[in-house]
């Protein structure tokens, strides 16, 4: 099978850790009134739309979909629902800082407002994965051939400035290193655990 599959089930595994690592800290806030430091959510954030919003999404579209809707329209109305959540995207993220921002000035009256848009947007993009993984990758497993698998392998390759990818690559590793290191255990090795956040 394609090579992209592996990548693009690879790299949602990095989002859902970057998810998980939102729900985790509101549940602490919420529950436990941990002071996390807000660094942590920022770099999240921050990688959302470094890496699945300018890396990740524009290959979806440019090379998968176009792709699947080229052999088959089993998928066209999933693979617009997720083109549409991919340009809206930018949008809802800029939302969500600009909550953090209010949340991190105006402190704890802030906090209902940011934790109402952080369930929001995490469920948002959980079942924005799920379309894909239960939509569109099993339809593209069957629709298309080793040649269109061959042909989108290439394109990823082509689409890149080597000497780039390996820049944005290892940006985007020292980013979600950042992460771990900002982020209270279990879901980092930050100092805020919930004992000493207390």
């Amino acid at each position: 099978m394609a090579k992209v599959l592996d990548l693009l089930r690879d790299e949602h595994r990095s989002i859902a850790a970057v998810l998980h690592g939102m729900e985790f800290l509101m549940k602490e806030i919420r529950q436990h009134g941990a002071k996390v430091d807000l660094k942590v959510f920022w770099a999240m954030l921050y990688y959302l739309d470094a890496f699945s919003g300018r890396i990740h999404h524009p290959k979806e579209d440019e090379y998968l979909f176009k792709r699947v809707r080229a052999r088959t329209h089993e998928a066209d109305a999933v693979i617009g629902e997720l083109e549409r959540e991919h340009a809206a995207r930018a949008e809802s993220l800029k939302h969500l800082e600009r909550c953090l921002a209010r949340y991190q000035e105006g402190g704890a009256k802030e906090l209902p407002a940011f934790a109402r848009e952080v369930d929001r947007f995490v469920r948002a993009y959980w079942e924005h994965m799920n379309k894909e993984e239960e939509g569109v990758l099993p339809v593209a497993e069957r629709a298309l051939s080793q040649a269109d698998w061959d042909a989108i392998d290439r394109a990823f390759e082509e689409n890149r400035d080597p000497l780039a990818a390996e820049r944005q690559v290892k940006d985007i590793q020292r980013l979600f290193r950042r992460i771990v290191e900002l982020a209270p255990p279990p879901i980092g090795v930050g100092p805020g655990s919930r004992a000493a956040a207390r």
